[in-house]
């Protein structure tokens, strides 16, 4: 009797300690959770690779620098015109040059500025949206007259807004004009009309500029 109550002792104890060895198995990480399962990346939902892409940020630079572009356009020529249109233009008396070579100058001034669009003001006009004062200058070297020339824009207070100068290298026309002699004597028509061509259409570039 008492070997069968042991036998059944022992059975129990048996079974104790595999439940326990069997509980352990079971409560294991490993067990529930796989190695490979928990390195794996979590699936990206479809779409969320668009939503991050920096789509938005290189569209802005393209709309700045359309808006640029736009700001920034030219004059058009009928723009332009306008501007001349409205100028009136007084030239005051030309500082330098002799009569002779101031003549042809100031009726190819005229002249010019009537084909550019612009209205010549008279001495006493008090309408003038500009003075143009020239001072003038030519020596002779050789068989070469250089003038040289430069122009002052004023607005009718006496404010300087623009200057344009420059120099106009000609052949002398009389050969007895050299160094110490009058060299105004050398300078032909031609080369003053081409200095009040250069003149207006430099005036004429400074008020679209300006206005621009």
């Amino acid at each position: 009797m008492r070997r069968s109550h042991m036998t059944t002792v022992s059975l129990l104890v048996a079974l104790a300690l595999a439940a326990c060895t069997n509980a352990k198995d079971v409560l294991e990480p490993s067990a529930i959770t796989p190695p490979a399962a928990s390195a794996q990346p979590a699936p990206v939902a479809p779409g969320s690779t668009a939503a991050t892409a920096p789509t938005p940020s290189t569209a802005a630079p393209a709309t700045t620098t359309a808006g640029a572009a736009t700001t920034t356009a030219p004059l058009t020529s009928a723009q332009s015109a306008a501007i001349l249109s409205k100028t009136r233009l007084q030239i005051a008396p030309i500082v330098g040059a002799s009569v002779e070579a101031a003549t042809p100058l100031t009726a190819e001034l005229q002249t010019r500025a009537k084909q550019r669009g612009i209205t010549l003001a008279g001495s006493a006009d008090q309408t003038a949206t500009h003075v143009l004062k020239g001072y003038f200058s030519a020596i002779s070297e050789g068989k070469d007259t250089t003038v040289i020339y430069v122009w002052d824009v004023y607005d009718p207070s006496g404010n300087r807004l623009h200057r344009i100068n420059g120099q106009m290298k000609a052949p002398s026309v009389n050969s007895g004009a050299g160094a110490g002699a009058d060299s105004w004597k050398a300078v032909s028509p031609a080369t003053m009309q081409a200095i009040a061509d250069q003149t207006i259409d430099q005036f004429a570039a400074f008020l679209g500029g300006k206005a621009g």
